[in-house]
């Protein structure tokens, strides 16, 4: 089994290509999905106020991803930390999930920050999904409630397209003028064949 990551900036469109893989049959493991479920269990949260105190929960006793999201944004070490705590996690069920897959040609794993953390080295191929500043920016105000100024602060945090492009086998440019699809079956049928 092909081990592939995929990776892009917020607001690249890597779920949306995520998707049409699925639709295509191949497995997706959303690591960031993954990552926010175990955000959301008893034992995560108490480890979570542990490190960063009660006042990243909300009025219903659970973590306000926005106040977290704002604070370890702001506070780099403070991403670090968390990172430590889920990440472990995540890789856990990844493992897991992998078991269950076996016998696929390829997998992907979908993770924002994958060589920030280092996880490209465990992938035998990478993805890459880009598209230029303005149109991220705008895909992540329609689907949030983030500012202008928060996601700049993610963006600052990410690894910038050059660096990734240089460490990936594939790239996929995702701007409202390029056609998705022919990039997804060229790379689809490179991995197959």
């Amino acid at each position: 089994m092909i081990k592939v990551g995929i990776t892009g900036g917020i607001g690249s469109g890597k779920t949306y290509v995520c998707a049409v893989f699925e639709k295509m049959g191949v497995p997706v493991f959303y690591a960031d999905e993954e990552a926010k479920k175990l955000s959301e269990s008893d034992a995560v949260v108490s480890k979570i106020v542990e490190t960063f105190g009660s006042s990243i929960l909300g009025k219903d006793s659970k973590v306000d991803r926005k106040k977290l999201s704002e604070y370890v944004f702001s506070n780099p070490g403070e991403l670090q930390k968390l990172n430590a705590i889920i990440h472990p996690l995540v890789k856990k069920r990844f493992e897991n999930w992998l078991q269950e897959n076996r016998g696929k040609k390829y997998i992907l794993k979908e993770a924002a920050i994958l060589f920030e953390t280092g996880l490209d080295k465990e992938m035998d191929s990478i993805i890459t999904v880009v598209a230029d500043k303005e149109t991220r920016i705008e895909r992540v105000k329609k689907r949030s409630n983030l500012t202008e100024e928060a996601i700049g602060k993610i963006m600052a945090s990410q690894w910038g397209d050059e660096e990734k492009i240089k460490r990936s086998s594939f790239v996929i440019n995702n701007n409202a003028n390029e056609l998705l699809l022919p990039q997804i079956i060229s790379i689809h049928n490179a991995l197959i064949h």
